[in-house]
């Protein structure tokens, strides 16, 4: 991953907008977002963090619910042609309120309201994973780049303080060369009807939820890409909950460096750590990736001294995140978590099943 690239624009995102905006609006106007799904995730994280938010603000909303739709429009002073249903959101390209579409719905419509969306003329934010297979991605990025739009992917944690400061103790030095990373994510998945416990819906289990925090985690921590996976998966298939798709899933990622990284996803027992192991000491977070509440530690082999980050790019990592998008789309910046990114934890993703599937080592080098 770009380090350098990535240090620039989180510098540049605290930066005030000048004469680079572009056609988006003049340098005061707040880009507006359109919500499409009123889930738990949509509905009660990311919508109320628009208060927080200095370039953003909520300016229609998609739903396959129009009760819901018109309550949540309401309680946001949104008009009524701010409101729109699954069937009708093609419409969104006559309104010039909204210049960026958050996909916030299950993994496996990610693909097609993100074209629709750059077909629309609208720029798009797109939640994590980004589809449920490689060649959606690729046909993601080609219909954006084909409009002109930006295409980000919701990695919030590149916003997070922890993760932030994490990152650039690792690449200081403060635990010398890095040579472990642990990474476990994990919750208890209770109900057998949620969709992420539907294959068609979700395009698989832990691993297509959790487990891209503890495979974004082994790559930004290590500021490497990975060359070779091997991957096993254990999964008790007369639970009802996993009839579709898989429990827990544990690979390990070889580095070019030689480091290597040790992850795993759940949904039958509830952990949230990363561990940077080097040869001078250690850098420990846990929980590491939650909305709130992250904590962190260094240490020469165990949690000598806490640590507290400075503030991240934002107020918050949710409002650091949809402004930073705003950002580029006026700037013609390209973002830090873009579409090629997410395209790569797909393969690795793809890559992650394969090895569990075939009981061997997968190469993503290419070589034999």
């Amino acid at each position: 991953m770009d380090i350098d690239r990535r240090d620039l624009i989180l510098s540049a995102a605290a930066l005030t907008l000048g004469s680079g905006a572009r056609a988006a609006g003049g340098p005061d106007r707040r880009l507006g977002y359109a919500i499409v799904g009123l889930g738990t995730y949509g509905l009660d994280v990311i919508i109320p963090q628009f208060a927080n938010c200095r370039h953003s603000r909520l300016a229609a909303v998609v739903s396959g619910s129009p009760d819901k739709a018109q309550r949540v429009a309401a309680a946001h002073g949104l008009p009524a042609r701010s409101i729109y249903s699954y069937a009708d959101f093609d419409r969104i390209r006559d309104n010039p309120d909204v210049d960026i579409v958050y996909v916030c719905l299950p993994n496996s419509m990610h693909a097609d309201y993100t074209i629709r969306a750059a077909r629309a003329g609208k720029h798009v934010m797109c939640e994590k994973p980004m589809a449920v297979s490689v060649a959606e991605c690729e046909a993601m990025i080609a219909a954006c780049k084909k409009a002109g739009r930006k295409l980000m992917i919701g990695y919030r944690c590149h916003f997070e303080p922890f993760n932030l400061e994490a990152m650039r103790l690792a690449r200081s030095g403060a635990a010398g060369t890095i040579r472990y990373v642990r990474t476990e994510h994990g919750f208890v998945q209770r109900d057998p009807a949620k969709w992420r416990l539907k294959r068609a819906l979700a395009g698989g289990g832990s691993l297509m939820d959790m487990g891209v925090y503890s495979l974004q985690a082994a790559r930004y921590m290590t500021g490497e890409e990975p060359v070779a996976v091997t991957a096993r998966e254990s999964t008790d298939r007369r639970d009802p909950r996993f009839a579709e798709v898989e429990d827990m899933i544990e690979w390990t990622l070889e580095f070019p460096s030689g480091a290597i990284a040790g992850c795993q996803s759940m949904y039958s027992a509830n952990q949230n750590h990363v561990l940077l192991m080097g040869d001078k000491g250690r850098i420990e977070l846990e929980p590491a990736t939650r909305y709130d509440g992250n904590r962190m530690w260094l240490g020469r082999d165990g949690r000598e001294t806490v640590v507290t980050p400075p503030p991240g790019p934002g107020s918050t990592q949710f409002a650091g995140q949809l402004d930073h998008l705003a950002e580029c789309v006026r700037t013609g910046r390209e973002p830090i978590v873009s579409g090629e990114e997410g395209l790569r934890d797909m393969r690795i993703v793809a890559a992650i099943y394969r090895s569990a599937r075939e009981g061997r080592t997968i190469r993503l080098d290419g070589r034999a």
